[in-house]
């Protein structure tokens, strides 16, 4: 009897290899950032010996990053070195369902990073709703996804599928750069007029609009992100004005975060925005490249995101993005006494490490209360 092919030593040597790399690719994990080329331990901030608050946990800059693919034949058996998208000039970020989503300027597109399938699509979209120039994004909680293109000028909006239904804004209405949700209403952030319009999310139409442009109460210039409190206030980053305003829900003046400057509680180039359900505020700043933390009354708890030992820095951070969801997708990479309260996303324009996510919480075995001023160590000039 004939032999087949299987038979002949060297095919079954090609074949197990092969089976043996699809299984590897398979259960390899993804890759653990935190571990640093010298493999040091987890990276903290503020540093020992005060009491830690914030963990670096990983970086996601491209598909590598996420691990091996689910599937390693086709590369084994074309021999190839498949390097996958990487990003290219990322803005803002969102997570949603375990999968991320990067608004990546320089694609342009929206990079979407599949967590649990460790891959990345590239959603460019076309026709009317083609991506020029993406700069945030934001996702409602049936999944609907609404793109802030400062390219074509408009908001784009897209279904849980990444089908296209319809742009939002009219010729010459505006120039967006961020949108934030509050019930029925979508805040959108004009960096041309110094202006914040807010729409009806189920039609689009404009509610009202306020600010203008200027240095006084419920006044803009060059405002860049937005977020909104759990009280209901809107926050608006002035990249312009060196400041934060917080202001009503119908844009009333509350007070102001910050002043020009380079020393800790103020600010050379604030951009992203993030708000905690304890009114915890996060601010990015692109020239300091640091992240400050300052409680709703404008006290500054501390600064993170400045290079730590093999952990490199920030570089541009442009949007911040706070996550209560989905901390099981990352659970895996933070000190197992480390108990984490949600996730922190810091998205850099330049440097290898494009996208970083951090954990805030708390360590198990310190007491917090006890040494209140520990967190602000890293605020200290």
């Amino acid at each position: 009897m004939k032999c087949d092919a299987f038979c002949r030593p060297w095919v079954r040597r090609i074949v197990l290899a092969a089976c043996a790399a699809v299984v590897t690719a398979c259960a390899a994990p993804p890759l653990d950032k935190t571990a640093g080329p010298a493999g040091r331990g987890p990276a903290f901030y503020p540093e020992a010996p005060a009491a830690p608050r914030i963990q670096h946990l990983v970086t996601l800059s491209s598909e590598r990053d996420l691990g091996p693919p689910r599937s390693g034949l086709a590369e084994f058996v074309a021999g190839k070195d498949v390097k996958g998208y990487r990003l290219a000039q990322p803005y803002g970020a969102a997570l949603h369902e375990g999968k991320l989503f990067v608004a990546d300027t320089g694609a342009p597109g929206l990079a979407i990073f599949d967590l649990a399938g460790r891959r990345v699509i590239l959603h460019s979209g076309a026709g009317s709703g083609r991506m020029l120039r993406p700069i945030n994004v934001t996702i409602d909680s049936d999944g609907t996804r609404y793109v802030a293109d400062a390219g074509v000028n408009r908001v784009l909006v897209y279904d849980r599928d990444d089908r296209f239904l319809r742009t939002l804004g009219a010729e010459g209405q505006f120039r967006p750069t961020d949108i934030a949700i509050a019930g029925n209403r979508l805040y959108v952030v004009d960096i041309l007029n110094h202006q914040i319009h807010v729409l009806d999310k189920r039609n689009g139409d404009l509610m009202f609009k306020f600010g203008k442009g200027g240095s006084g109460k419920g006044e803009f210039f060059q405002p860049t992100n937005i977020a909104i409190g759990p009280d209901g206030d809107v926050y608006v980053a002035e990249t312009g004005n060196f400041r934060v305003q917080r202001l009503s829900a119908d844009g009333l003046h509350r007070r102001f975060y910050g002043e020009q400057g380079n020393v800790p509680g103020t600010f050379a180039r604030p951009k992203g925005l993030a708000i905690d359900r304890s009114g915890r505020l996060y601010v990015g700043d692109a020239a300091i490249q640091n992240v400050q933390i300052f409680e709703g009354d404008g006290r500054l708890l501390m600064d993170f995101g400045r290079p730590l030992k093999d952990l490199e820095g920030l570089n541009l951070p442009a949007g911040v993005r706070l996550d209560y969801d989905n901390i099981a997708q990352f659970a895996r990479y933070a000190d197992p006494n480390f108990s984490i309260e949600y996730l922190v996303l810091v998205v850099s324009q330049f440097g290898p490490n494009k996208v970083d996510v951090f954990a805030f919480g708390r360590m198990g075995g310190v007491n917090y209360d006890s040494n209140p001023a520990a967190t602000r160590k890293a605020a200290a000039p």
